[in-house]
């Protein structure tokens, strides 16, 4: 019987660093579309009801996030193609 050539062993596709990515990305979807968490006006910080202080955190957050997946992704990419002997950007 004859054996099927050997394949080379592809590299996963769901690493720690692409769950990273997704929960930063994602974490920012979920925190708004979950109105019941910030739909109150209390705590009020200097003179502006939680709901909306709330929103306008966020999208300083999501701004953190972002660029941190973004790296996430540019190193994970440099790994990938330094494992398949391709040349660094």
């Amino acid at each position: 019987m004859s054996k099927a050539p050997e394949q080379p062993t592809a590299e996963p596709v769901v690493t720690p660093a692409r769950v990273v990515i997704a929960l930063c990305l994602s974490a920012p979807f979920v925190a708004m579309l979950w109105v019941g968490s910030y739909a109150r006006t209390e705590p009020v910080l200097i003179g502006i009801p939680f709901f909306y202080w709330y929103q306008m955190l966020w999208v300083l957050l999501s701004t953190a996030l972002t660029m941190v997946a973004y790296q996430l992704w540019k190193r994970d990419q440099r790994a990938r193609r330094a494992r398949k002997g391709g040349a660094p950007r």
